[in-house]
């Protein structure tokens, strides 16, 4: 599947700010599951950006704009080729939780086992996620269960929480957005010795009413490892295993490691933002 993604960022600032310095991930992955025909970035006020691949190989944009302004733009565009993974036949079980142990001696997997900036291993996530998975034996069967748990139980309510609410804030109040879920989900399964990572990106609602949530902005999700068949995406937000409609943008511990836009700056007092995101399949 060929799509095209727009995504535009706009803050607007009460007074005048100066050397204002941004890191973006707005660069779609390559990865087994897409390849990017075309990527391009432009910022108002006009910016030299330079770029370089961060410790999990997302492309990272970086700019300066020095002198005073009142606004900030930023745009990107892409272009991705998508594939499926899986099929309805070839679902990828057969890694089993007594084959977890390994994982601590994996490089790819070390990381995304321990507590970070947004997730902890207390206790209580870890009794939960235990009653999730009952007496399941295998680790997808696990994730899907979890995911499944997420969907069910929490609801999705624009607002309740912020960019910065922890997972175990998440988790007592069932309410968030699908940064929240992510969190929520990747708590519950490293927890139980699953490695797992927090996915951001963007999908195209293929449905014909369009009732998948979360289309219209960037979107997070979760991915697993289950051994040798390697990440396994899982959203929680539409209960859905990622497939050629999704489009993969970075991956970290969490969403402060793959935040599209982070900066900083001096003055301005207020700034109100706007964030637009269009998904298009092209062919």
């Amino acid at each position: 599947m060929r799509l095209q993604v727009f995504h535009r960022t706009e803050y607007a600032y009460a007074d005048d700010v100066t050397n204002n310095s941004n890191e973006l991930r707005l660069t779609p992955k390559i990865t087994r599951t897409q390849t990017l025909v075309s990527s391009l970035i432009n910022v108002l006020p006009a910016a030299r950006l330079s770029h370089y691949n961060d410790l999990n190989f997302n492309r990272v944009h970086h700019f300066l704009v020095p002198n005073q302004h009142r606004k900030l733009v930023i745009e990107s565009r892409s272009v991705v080729d998508t594939f499926k993974l899986f099929s309805s036949e070839n679902m990828p079980y057969g890694f089993l939780h007594k084959d977890l142990g390994c994982c601590q001696d994996l490089d790819e997997c070390h990381p995304f086992l321990q507590d970070s900036n947004f997730i902890e291993l207390s206790p209580k996530v870890w009794r939960e996620a235990v009653d999730i998975r009952d007496s399941a034996e295998d680790v997808f069967q696990t994730g899907y269960a979890i995911m499944d748990y997420i969907y069910t139980n929490f609801e999705y309510v624009s607002g309740a929480t912020t960019a910065s609410t922890h997972a175990n804030d998440v988790i007592k109040g069932r309410k968030g957005v699908c940064q929240d879920f992510a969190h929520a989900m990747a708590a519950y399964c490293r927890a139980l010795g699953i490695p797992a990572r927090y996915v951001s990106g963007y999908f195209y609602d293929s449905t014909r009413d369009h009732h998948m949530r979360g289309s219209e902005a960037s979107h997070a999700w979760v991915e697993i490892f289950v051994g040798e068949r390697g990440w396994v995406g899982l959203d929680p937000t539409n209960r859905t295993i990622v497939d050629e409609s999704y489009i993969s943008i970075a991956y970290g511990r969490d969403y402060m490691d793959v935040a599209p836009v982070i900066g900083s700056y001096y003055g301005g007092g207020s700034s109100m933002l706007s964030v637009r995101v269009k998904v298009d399949r092209l062919d």
